[in-house]
């Protein structure tokens, strides 16, 4: 082989070893400015120098309700102002009817869903969910006078009427369980507990312990039938698709949250007991 021959295929080697060094280099360096682009573009980001996190809920009972003057309470809250002083930021509760709420989301009208909505299919394709922070099942409230020697088999009938909040879980679960039966819908489950107290509705069904604390505040009109808890499936925080970063801060949060004790004992405060009841409008 002569000199010249020599000295090209060296440098080619030269050349092939350069760009190799190059890329292994480059790869590292591309992995962590994407890595950077993306944690940059999420919404806890945005949450940090806005120092504000948005929370979108619906008022329904114990969740979030309306206290004698107005405010805002509810476990929803307590997990809400817990979360923002724990960012270190200022928060802002956004009251959004239930039907709206993803949509609303998804349009950036706020930045998180925190309003007990159960993990489901159908909305994971629209929204990622967090891992649950709270667990409950629905109960049916009956009005006793028009359900009395009802078996559970008989709710599924034309001739018996249910009242839910529109776009629930509850209103999905009895169009399943009862698609016989007719189904009146409202924006609030206070509204559809009305219905049934005032006899235009046989039953509804909700979270506990809303139906027991209907129960408690109208024994001689309403009652719970049934021992017995439906679709018993965790709540998640919503938040919009893509932010890898958000949900890992939310589902580590989470986690601290349930090792500390904390989520439990609200959830005690505002599911298992009554203590809170005399702060809301009966």
């Amino acid at each position: 082989m002569s000199l010249t021959r020599r000295k090209t295929m060296s440098n080619a080697i030269g050349m092939a070893f350069a760009a190799l060094t190059s890329t292994v280099i480059t790869l590292p360096a591309m992995a962590q400015s994407t890595t950077q682009t993306l944690s940059s573009e999420s919404v806890i980001e945005t949450i940090k120098q806005d120092g504000v996190i948005r929370i979108g809920l619906s008022i329904f009972t114990p969740w979030s309700m309306r206290d004698v003057n107005g405010e805002l309470i509810g476990f929803e809250l307590d997990v809400g102002r817990e979360l923002a002083k724990d960012m270190g930021v200022d928060v802002e509760f956004v009251p959004t009817a239930w039907d709206g709420i993803i949509p609303q989301l998804v349009a950036g009208n706020f930045d998180v869903i925190i309003s007990g909505m159960s993990i489901t299919p159908a909305r994971n394709l629209t929204v990622n969910f967090t891992q649950p922070y709270a667990f409950s099942g629905l109960t049916i409230l009956a009005n006793t006078a028009m359900t009395e020697g009802f078996t559970l088999e008989d709710y599924n009938s034309p001739d018996v009427t249910f009242a839910a909040r529109r776009g629930g879980t509850p209103a999905t679960t009895i169009a399943q369980l009862f698609p016989e039966a007719q189904l009146l819908l409202f924006d609030e489950d206070g509204a559809a507990t009305q219905e049934v107290l005032n006899g235009n509705a046989h039953a509804n069904m909700q979270a506990e312990p809303t139906p027991s604390i209907e129960v408690r505040r109208y024994p001689d009109k309403l009652s719970i039938p049934f021992d017995q808890t439906f679709l018993a499936t965790g709540e998640g925080f919503a938040l919009r698709k893509g932010d890898g970063d958000a949900l890992n801060f939310f589902n580590n949060w989470i986690a601290v949250k349930q090792a500390s004790g904390w989520l439990k004992e609200r959830n005690d405060y505002w599911f298992k007991g009554n203590n809170w009841e005399d702060q809301v409008n009966q």
